[in-house]
């Protein structure tokens, strides 16, 4: 929609717009004089109702409304796509404060300690990476859809030997998950 909307339509929670100062934002909340937008840059904003400067990118009319837990939802989302932001993700409680001992086979060389933490963390960061050029892979216009498939298996087969690593997370949620058997 390239038009910007008259003042007297109103918006329903969920409508997308993009303020010229604020950028680009959603309407989460609808109050008597104004709404409460959240903006992608600036966070949560009061904007009249009567404000007509700005963009109205995508109409959601009030009747058809969406909740908030939705709008939500559909925003980390679309910040997870475009950002390489990592999520907090927990360690099962078990291997809080623990360490991981590596020892040589051989005696004469020194063995390894690593906080669990540490090792976690870097096992996170790999999964985050993975999602990451997944995304990257989908979103591609230069590969074909049979190469796109044959990233996305390797990925999957990514993710399967990493399986072995789910033991230290504390949700089943966030476990790596292979390829199902059929």
């Amino acid at each position: 929609m390239d038009e910007v909307l008259q003042s007297t339509t109103l918006l329903g929670v969920g409508s997308r717009v993009k303020h010229p100062a604020f950028g680009n934002g959603v309407v989460i909340k609808i109050n008597k004089i104004a709404y409460d937008v959240c903006f992608f840059t600036y966070g949560i904003k009061p904007v009249g109702k009567d404000y007509d400067q700005w963009e109205v990118v995508e109409a959601i009319p009030a009747e058809n409304a969406i909740d908030f837990s939705s709008v939500e939802k559909s925003l980390i989302k679309v910040l997870q796509h475009f950002s390489d932001i990592t999520e907090v993700i927990s360690l099962g409680d078990k291997w809080e404060g623990g360490t991981m001992i590596l020892k040589p086979g051989d005696d004469s060389l020194k063995g390894k300690e690593i906080p669990i933490d540490t090792f976690f963390h870097k096992i996170v960061m790999v999964r985050d990476r993975l999602r990451v050029m997944e995304q990257r892979i989908n979103s591609s216009k230069q590969l074909s859809s049979e190469e796109k498939v044959n990233l996305q298996q390797y990925i999957t087969r990514i993710y399967g030997s990493l399986t072995t690593f789910n033991v230290l997370f504390k949700y089943k949620e966030d476990y790596f998950v292979g390829e199902k058997s059929k």
